[in-house]
């Protein structure tokens, strides 16, 4: 039943209107003549407070709103890849197609095209008893994703009918007869309430990383699969980029990018980039598996706070399939923003800086609904949503609410270091002030599955650079040359840590990804080299014939060696290291005698 109001206030994105009592909390609405998108975010007596997704000039009190009676859902079904969505899932470029470049108010879409044909391929047959979850068919989306077509929530009981051929996404491809005797259509098209978590059987222990091939966060930071993750850091220091490196690289099957009101231009270069860019594992475009959700900051604010959620729903839809995804959103700040500015206009009694007071919870709606779950259906299967969001501090400053609520919430904290960005040090990760809360679930993985000692060695890299930072304050005060030459070997072994191991490009065709195997015989050379030199030093030898070995040249040059040649490359600058510092000692050795 749809409910009619009255408009009494205008607000830029609110609209108060009356006559709303049978109304319920987040009905989707349309407003004025030109029947504007909106939903309801609060009510008073017959009163609603209604944010619109679009531009309200030009509204007025005394025009109509009416409800749908329904919540803001997104539809889920093959088409949804390749997509480039805005926060209330329209399709951009269909809007642009018909209507060219300048989005008209009103305008009302269908968000997955409902007339395109699939080729649906059965996986059960007449007869068998299905649940919520079950796959019964396959559409091939893309090169790379098969999309499994599963019974919608709320659905159990048997297959009477199930066919291959070719439909659009409303027409049944199955019947099922429901335990209760009714028969029902199973089609490829599903809706769900974008605030409304979907279920899942359990939820699993997050104890599998996520290996994105940036050695930095592999070594120091992981993320597991399922995991959340914050990358705060000041304008420039490197947040979009890291994202991208992400989006490309990390070992996920699918990847939902949200940019959640950044600039234009940067949002432009996203929907530039990404369809040029290769998926390292199949050579397609990495668009074949990728949802892109663009909101930039001239686009309404009301939309910029529902375009997360709709990411994060169509993450959850893929995850069903027993799939793992990666949702970026970019910048959780931008959207907090959003969440400021409607709080004002709802008179409501602001927190810190002018958020709302519930500023936490809605960040943790969102950071909550990431996991590794066993999903819905008969069988075993497993799917994962990791969510990274971005944060951008107003002039850096880590102490900003959104940034503090974000730490109270994700459990990866890749703090950026504008200074470090400045130096050329990409990804600019600063590694004293970042930390990762899955390594212990983590470690017992690493042990098994790369080195039986991974844990040692990442816990020594970390001491190594503690300990730098301590001889750096040393270094300001008193001057380089009046630290021990052990201290030295420290500071030497540090640079190396920094720049032949954890610094990066992202746009050199090698050193752009290290797989786990490389990352930690890389490391293993460097901290090597510490061992051995503090060893030598300790015989006798000198620190500068030291760091004169011709062997430093090689260990730096390991992170361009290519991955199937990195192993004997490992290997043979560690036996010439071994050899070089044995050398020496034998040198010195022979001099004292």
């Amino acid at each position: 039943m749809s409910q009619h109001g009255i408009i009494t206030k205008v607000a830029g994105p609110l609209v108060v209107a009356k006559g709303m009592r049978d109304s319920n909390l987040f009905d989707l609405v349309h407003v004025g003549k030109d029947r504007l998108i909106g939903e309801i975010i609060e009510m008073r007596g017959d009163r609603a407070s209604i944010q619109v997704y679009e531009e309200t000039s030009g509204l007025g009190p005394g025009a109509e709103v009416v409800s749908t009676g329904l919540p803001l859902s997104v539809e889920l079904g093959p088409g949804i890849l390749t997509m480039i969505f805005d926060g209330i899932q329209r399709p951009l470029e269909v809007m642009r197609e018909r209507m060219g470049s300048s989005i008209k108010k009103g305008l009302s879409f269908d968000s997955l095209d409902h007339d395109k044909k699939w080729d649906f391929v059965p996986t059960a047959a007449a007869g068998d008893k299905v649940t919520a979850g079950d796959v019964i068919g396959t559409v091939q989306e893309t090169r790379i994703i098969t999309h499994h077509i599963m019974v919608p929530v709320g659905v159990e009981g048997e297959i009477v009918a199930i066919e291959a051929g070719s439909f659009n996404i409303v027409e049944p491809v199955a019947k099922v007869k429901k335990t209760n005797g009714e028969t029902v259509d199973v089609v490829m098209l599903q809706r769900w309430p974008v605030r409304r978590q979907r279920p899942f059987k359990e939820k699993l222990p997050p104890n599998s990383p996520m290996v994105t091939g940036q050695r930095v966060i592999d070594t120091l930071f992981p993320i597991s699969r399922g995991g959340t993750a914050a990358i705060p850091g000041p304008f420039g220091s490197g947040k979009t980029v890291v994202q991208h490196q992400l989006a490309k690289w990390a070992d996920v099957d699918i990847v939902v990018y949200i940019g959640c009101g950044e600039r234009g231009n940067e949002m432009t270069d996203v929907l530039m980039e990404f369809p040029e860019l290769k998926d390292p594992k199949t050579g397609h475009s990495i668009m074949e598996r990728t949802v892109l959700i663009a909101n930039t900051s001239d686009m309404p604010v009301a939309a910029r706070e529902a375009c997360i959620y709709t990411g994060i729903t169509i993450a959850e839809y893929f995850r069903d399939m027993g799939y793992n995804i990666a949702i970026m959103a970019d910048s959780t700040s931008r959207w907090a923003e959003a969440l400021r500015e409607m709080s004002g206009r709802l008179e409501e009694m602001p927190g810190e800086e002018g958020y709302p007071a519930y500023l936490t919870s809605r960040l943790a709606q969102f950071y909550e609904r990431a996991g590794k779950v066993k999903t819905l259906g008969s069988g075993d299967k497993e799917g994962s949503v990791s969510a990274i969001g971005a944060v951008s501090p107003s002039g850096g400053d880590m102490s900003d609410p959104v940034v503090q609520s974000t730490l109270r919430i994700v459990k990866v904290y890749w703090e950026l270091d504008s200074t470090l960005a400045y130096k050329r040090h990409f990804p600019a990760i600063n590694w004293l002030n970042s930390y990762s809360l899955y390594m212990d679930q983590i470690r017992d993985y690493m042990n098994r599955e790369v080195m039986d000692t991974w844990g040692a060695l990442q816990a020594e890299t970390m001491r190594i650079l503690q300990e730098e930072s301590e001889l750096e304050e040393i270094v300001q005060l008193v001057g380089y040359d009046s630290l021990s030459a052990p201290d030295r070997i420290t500071l030497e072994a540090a640079r190396s840590i920094r720049e032949d191991y954890l610094q990066q490009n992202g746009f050199d065709e090698i050193d752009t990804y290290t797989s786990l195997k490389k990352q930690v015989g890389m490391l293993q050379l460097v901290v090597s080299f510490y061992h051995q030199a503090k060893d030598a030093l300790a015989a006798g030898a000198e620190i500068s014939d030291i760091f004169a070995l011709p062997v430093r040249e090689k260990i730096a040059r390991a992170k361009q060696i290519r991955e199937e040649d990195a192993e004997k490359y490992l290997k043979d600058t560690t036996d010439e290291l071994t050899s070089s510092m044995a050398n020496l000692r034998a040198k010195e050795a022979a001099d004292n005698d």
